[in-house]
């Protein structure tokens, strides 16, 4: 895989409005992007968690554009640290990843890409539910270490093809993920990354996770530039 970074069309900071609450994202574009990623983080991280960096610029660097937002505000975080409720707020969250998507259709620059989600943890669940309210707009999902049995109401109603990512070593997740997938009925895969805990901080196992959704968006949203 290359290392070199493409050259950016935007690389900029933006604010998304979701129902009067002002959520606080960056938005990445390579030059000639082949489509745009919007990131769904999991429970207690935002727009500035490593993690999810290292896996945009990996798909920054595969001519992907990303956008990683902050689903809940700053109040909403400090409020989620001591209950935990708002992480698990699937719906919550999924509505603000759908404000999120019409965001970009109204920026010009971006409006014409095709979309997909890359959701983490709770993030995933709410990832799904948003590709099922928008099966037009929406080409592919990604889950990494995801919680897609939270959103076991909607999974029959998702179109999009999709990719769950689990660790070896994380048994639970990986037990509800192959339920979830069972529920699927659109094209889907499950992949388990050998010997990765729930949050792939294994030598090698993060970068296991951002190739394959790489491959997984070029492969379904990706369109000739």
């Amino acid at each position: 895989m290359s290392t070199t970074e493409p050259l950016h069309a935007v690389s900029t900071d933006v604010e998304i409005v979701s129902r009067g609450q002002r959520l606080i994202g960056h938005l990445e574009v390579p030059e000639a992007a082949h489509g745009l990623v919007v990131f769904a983080h999991g429970s207690g991280s935002g727009r500035l968690s490593p993690r999810n960096q290292s896996v945009a610029r990996t798909l920054n660097r595969g001519g992907l554009g990303t956008l990683l937002f902050d689903l809940l505000t700053a109040a909403e975080e400090a409020v989620d640290r001591h209950t935990g409720h708002l992480r698990f707020d699937v719906v919550l969250l999924a509505r603000r990843l759908v404000d999120a998507t019409r965001f970009l259709e109204d920026d010009a620059e971006v409006a014409d890409l095709p979309v997909g989600y890359f959701g983490a943890s709770t993030g995933a669940a709410a990832a799904l539910i948003a590709a099922s309210e928008l099966p037009v707009r929406v080409g592919a999902v990604v889950s990494r270490g995801g919680r897609p049995d939270l959103a076991a109401h909607r999974l029959e109603l998702v179109r999009a093809p999709t990719l769950l990512i689990v660790g070896g070593d994380d048994d639970v997740v990986l037990e509800l993920n192959r339920e979830a997938a069972a529920q699927l009925e659109c094209e889907h895969a499950l992949e388990v990354v050998p010997g990765a805990s729930h949050l792939f901080e294994e030598p090698g196992a993060l970068d296991r996770v951002a190739t394959l959704a790489r491959d997984w968006f070029l492969r379904h949203i990706a369109t000739p530039r």
